[in-house]
């Protein structure tokens, strides 16, 4: 029989993915077969002819486990199948069955199995597979990912823990994740006193980084939908910053920050040129990361002949600077398989916060 772990969170993005990649770095260096399943994927993703859940598309590419990918993803909600479950053309029991019988399979030749769920502990509920029902399901010992602070942290841990306990699914730890560094120690106390006497350990998760929580220079351009010129070391970029060229042309050239994402106006002719003027110095090539090109006008010609000879990453969309501002500062970057810097320093770092012979022991 194989180890199991069901990776559950009480949220979205408290950082289940990082979590599973990180676990799977470090059972690799323990177990000789490791796996990973997604029982309901909620973000369908075309894989060949098929479709699977983007988590276990991302994880099968990183550890190349593409062989067992349909084990993998074994229920994948696309557009309208709720209600396809909710009218009855789609029955509970055979989804029920799907991932039960692609887990068992997994398990067959696994000796250490990672199960991701999805966001809190009551989605997939419309499908009769709320997460903890689906770690009742599979057998499988729990680790709660939550945030990273103290009183709504432990309010929402509590809320989560009262379906694990209907369900009868044994949640084993909760992993505060997204630590702030100098608070680490002083939270994980005040957790740990929360939930004293409890059946499971607290043990913290990785520290916030802004750099795993930054965009690509890619990951902007596909979610504005738009062509990037730059080469390939800089689509990689992570970006650390998201400022405005709102201030006169010196002022933003002072005021810049490590890797900087600039939204600059279309109109800003001398700004743009400025910037494509400094990028070939060392010092600000390390500042900007690249600029966003926002607004109606057409940048003058002149400008972008600058633009185009210089080795400046840019893009350019005909939306709002207020508008792009707002779409790039509330969107979450997620870990894709071509974030090889991003995937590097996850296995780093857990390495050095995250006891695996403690999470090990836990779960027996």
């Amino acid at each position: 029989m194989a180890r199991k772990v069901f990776i559950a969170a009480t949220g979205q993005d408290c950082g289940k993915t990082t979590t599973s990649l990180s676990l799977l770095h470090l059972a690799r260096k323990k177990y000789q077969r490791v796996g990973f399943i997604k029982p309901v994927g909620p973000k369908p993703s075309p894989y060949g002819d098929f479709w699977v859940d983007k988590d276990a598309a991302l994880v099968a590419k990183v550890y190349g486990l593409e062989d067992d990918i349909r084990l993998m993803s074994p229920v994948v909600v696309k557009p309208g199948d709720t209600r396809k479950v909710i009218d009855g053309v789609m029955t509970r029991s055979q989804l029920e069955r799907q991932l039960v019988n692609a887990c068992k399979e997994l398990e067959q030749h696994c000796d250490f199995l990672i199960i991701e769920g999805a966001g809190h502990s009551g989605v997939g509920s419309v499908l009769g597979l709320s997460n903890a029902r689906v770690a009742r399901l599979l057998d499988a010992p729990v680790l709660l990912v939550s945030g990273g602070g103290i009183g709504h942290v432990i309010d929402d841990v509590s809320m989560n823990l009262a379906l694990y306990k209907m369900e009868g699914a044994q949640v084993r730890l909760v992993m505060p994740n997204k630590l702030i560094p100098e608070k680490r120690s002083r939270t994980l106390e005040y957790m740990t006193k929360a939930f004293a006497g409890q059946e499971f350990i607290v043990h913290g998760g990785f520290n916030y980084s802004p750099i795993l929580a930054g965009p690509t220079l890619q990951h902007v351009a596909k979610l504005f939908d738009l062509p990037l010129r730059a080469s390939g070391d800089q689509t990689m970029r992570i970006i650390q910053h998201i400022q405005l060229g709102a201030a006169s042309t010196e002022k933003v050239v002072e005021i810049l920050k490590y890797s900087t994402l600039l939204l600059v106006n279309s109109s800003r002719d001398e700004l743009l040129v400025m910037l494509a003027t400094l990028y070939h110095i060392p010092q600000y090539h390390e500042k900007l990361a690249g600029v966003l090109i926002s607004g109606a006008s057409s940048v003058a010609k002149l400008t972008q002949q600058v633009l185009d000879d210089s080795d400046l990453p840019y893009m350019r969309t005909e939306q709002l600077t207020s508008a792009v501002f707002l779409t790039v500062t509330r969107d979450v970057s997620k870990i894709t398989a071509d974030d090889q810097e991003k995937i590097n320093l996850v296995k780093e770092l857990a390495e050095q916060n995250l006891d695996f012979d403690l999470i090990d022991s836990m779960l027996a």
